[in-house]
């Protein structure tokens, strides 16, 4: 299928945007030159289409941070990495909660509290979960990102108020053993489904730039859409000294841009949340997120790495014409 004939398709949305089938979308991870930006047009114009003209902010809270058990190739906090990450226990409520009062003046509806490690202490469930009751009372949605849960917890998060659960996937199930070996894809899946069957909203994506190839990327496209997930947080992999994966290059901005495209048009319905690196990767390039598809941003700092001040970003937002 060429492009001229996804922007026929396009025309009439329905099932037929919804029904892009995997041969389709590595036919368009190969455009280049002007093709490449006839597919921002149209990813655009499914974004307007099925999202509207509003970005969803959100914001982060490094909770407790290093010391991870974990060996994920691409991760600072990782015991197996040599790096200077800060290594410090989980923080008292009043951290969390100040760093949520200014995500929220900074324009964030939702704030998501993270932790380092395979999973939380049983002794710190109990002090997550008032930090989620009292951002909450915030008027802001609480998110969490605590690793591989089991239901028992998960339930204990959201009668605390809990919204949206975040687990990324990474990457494609084929290539996630390249990149982790203490944890499998397969429990990722358990503790997404888990934390759905629940009633929570669903946040999962993933790292781009690991080494892995455009069918990885497709095929965890169509894994996330099969689960029926809520919004899909794209990081682009910025390189820490001291991790397995320090040498790796950024991507290209175009190849960066081009990633969101085609997730808007595999996922039409879903938030395309753009996080960790996009500075570093996208440069100059930077607004054209929207324009390849995107709605949703995280802003200020990330895990292990510096975001941009929010201001800009507010400020972005505004000059492409879009609102809060």
């Amino acid at each position: 299928m060429h492009l001229t004939e996804f922007n026929i398709q396009s025309q009439r949305f329905g099932t037929k945007i919804n029904n892009i089938d995997k041969e389709s979308a590595l036919y368009l991870a190969g455009l280049s030159n002007s093709q490449v930006f006839e597919l921002f047009a149209l990813s655009n114009r499914i974004r307007t289409d099925f999202r509207g003209n509003k970005v969803d902010l959100c914001s982060i809270v490094n909770a407790k941070s290093g010391a991870c058990p974990e060996d994920c190739s691409f991760c600072a906090q990782s015991v197996y990495s040599s790096t200077e990450t800060e290594i410090y226990p989980l923080l008292d409520k009043d951290k969390i909660l100040g760093a949520a009062e200014s995500a929220k003046e900074n324009g964030a509806k939702r704030f998501c509290v993270v932790t380092s490690g395979k999973k939380p202490f049983d002794a710190e469930i109990s002090d997550i979960c008032n930090f989620i009751s009292d951002i909450s009372k915030l008027g802001l949605f609480p998110c969490a990102t605590l690793g591989l849960l089991d239901n028992k917890v998960l339930k204990q998060l959201r009668d605390a108020g809990l919204h949206r659960y975040h687990h990324n996937l990474e990457t494609s199930e084929a290539f996630f053993r390249e990149i982790c070996t203490t944890h499998t894809y397969r429990e990722k899946i358990k503790t997404i489904n888990s934390a759905k069957s629940l009633g929570l909203s669903i946040c999962s994506g993933g790292i781009f730039g690991l080494g892995e190839s455009w069918e990885d990327r497709i095929d965890m496209a169509f894994a996330l859409r099969e689960i029926g997930v809520d919004s899909i947080p794209i990081n682009f992999f910025t390189p820490i000294r001291g991790t397995p994966l320090g040498d790796k290059n950024l991507l290209n901005p175009l190849e960066a841009l081009k990633i969101i495209a085609i997730y808007r048009l595999i996922l039409p319905q879903c938030e395309i949340r753009i996080c960790g690196g996009r500075a570093a990767t996208l440069r100059e390039l930077h607004s054209y997120v929207f324009i390849a598809g995107a709605d949703s941003l995280l802003i200020g700092n990330y895990l292990t790495t510096p975001g941009r001040n929010p201001r800009d970003d507010l400020q972005m937002i505004k000059d492409m014409g879009l609102e809060l």
